[in-house]
Formats: C-alpha cells, structure tokens, sequence
C-alpha cells in the first residue's frame, strides 16, 4: 500500500496519509510523498479543491521519532540531518499555502506537533468531535518551534505559547473557538460534511478563488495601506476577468451564471 493515496471526485482531490501504524507520522517518506503530490496538484487546473485526511484512528502525531533518533547516529550528530528534515517539512507547509486551490484538512483522532502544524497550515479545517490538538513536544524536552510558526498564525498568541510551553491538549470545541478549525462535527459526519464543504469551494469561479486565495495571504503580510492598495490592484484584475462580468450579469438579472471554466 502506499503511504499517501489519492482519489478525486469531480474536481476534488482527496489526498489520504495511510500510515496508520505509525498515526500517520511525518516519516521522511511521508514528507516526500506529500510534497511530491502537492507539486503536481499546483499544475492540475481541473482541481479545484484538496482535502487532506489520515487513515487509522489519528490524523497526524507529527514526526517520525524514531527516525529523528536514528538520525542522531550521525558523525555531526544528525545537525545536518535535523537541519534538511525541518527544511523538507516547512517546505511542504508553505507549499500548501502556496497551493492555488483550497486545502481543507479532515481531522479526526489527534493532531500533534507537526500533525497539529498541518492542520494550522492547511486554509480550512473540519474536526471530528473527540480530535484533540497539541503541540506537546516540551514534555519530551523538544520545544515545537517549527510548529509553531503556523499555530502562532492561526490562534491567539497567548493560547499558542500556553499550548507551546504546557504540552496540554485542546480539544476540538476548544480548536474551534480558538480558530484553528472551522467546524466540529460528529464523527460519522466528519466525511460528509468536509466534501460538503469542498463541494461548496468547487462550485465557485475557479479563476476568482485561486486569486483570493494568493490574495489572501499575501496581504495579511503587509501594513494596512500597502494591504488596500494591493487588494484593489487585485480587485481591478479580477472585474475585468470574463467570468466575472458574467457572474455580475447573472446576479442583476437573477439567473445562474455561464462561466467558461
């Protein structure tokens, strides 16, 4: 079986992490198999949407220890092995963001370390109610500070750091108000209610969703005036796509829009 497998159902790609005896860690092959599959989808244009899950009863307990362990058996140590490990890893997380369509992670068990870091890179997130959260690597001695570059984007910078330095788990309605995830949801529903979701992201102007979505986060990184004046450079490009004058005409005259892609 291969570690990461995908289907697509209509213009979503389903990505599933199938290492469950290992919860799905993010071994080195796991890294490299997300990150090859992500490279590909960024040229898919008949993809509209990704959702990311693991099979088994957890999502992501975050990396491989044992390998990290093995790593140290190097002459240096393993500083050179740890240093292309963690490059490898926020690789593949900025290249979710980076991704033009949507990411929505289906969690669902637990989300650790560089598990819970997936889930805070991804756009959206849909948990099972029971999932719990963590960044618990202080218990062992290894403060998550990759991780948390993404959690300290996603929560309350004070949540974060209690997160960071107690090692305690949040559950998945404490996630939710925080705003790591978006929705809680029964674990029978979990599934559904994610490609209702997916679903709902597919319906819209591709072209104006991928535009948001680089929009989004590059704006975030600027001042607020820089923010306003990149946004309606942003905005003028978008009126004058074809598609959105249709979508326009469509809104005024009541009807369901003609879009060309």
């Amino acid at each position: 079986m291969a570690i990461l497998e995908r289907h697509d159902t209509g213009a979503i790609a389903h990505l599933t992490m199938t290492a469950p005896e290992r919860l799905n860690a993010l071994s080195d092959e796991m890294l490299a198999a997300l990150q090859s599959e992500l490279d590909t989808l960024r040229e898919d244009r008949d993809i509209r949407v990704v959702v990311l899950s693991g099979a088994g009863k957890a999502f992501c307990a975050g990396h491989d220890l044992k390998q990290m362990t093995a790593g140290r058996q190097a002459e240096d140590g393993g500083r050179a092995y740890f240093a292309d490990l963690f490059a490898r890893c926020a690789r593949m997380m900025t290249t979710i963001r980076d991704l033009p369509q949507p990411v929505i992670a289906q969690v669902h068990g637990i989300a650790t370390a560089a598990g819970c870091q997936l889930v805070a890179s991804c756009d959206l997130a849909v948990a099972a109610e029971g999932t719990r959260f963590g960044v618990n690597g202080v218990n062992i001695g290894l403060f998550c500070s990759t991780p948390m570059v993404a959690l300290s984007r996603n929560i309350p910078r004070k949540h974060a750091f209690e997160m960071l330095t107690t090692g305690q788990f949040i559950d998945a309605t404490r996630a939710e108000a925080l705003g790591l995830v978006n929705r809680v949801v029964p674990a029978d529903a979990l599934a559904g209610e994610t490609q209702a979701l997916a679903d709902t992201l597919a319906g819209k102007l591709d072209s104006a969703v991928r535009i948001g979505k680089a929009a989004f986060y590059a704006q975030a990184e600027m001042t607020m005036d820089q923010a306003y004046a990149y946004a309606g450079e942003v905005m003028v490009e978008n009126m004058l796509d074809r598609d959105t004058e249709e979508g326009i005409a469509a809104f005024i005259e009541k009807r369901a829009p003609e879009w060309q892609r």
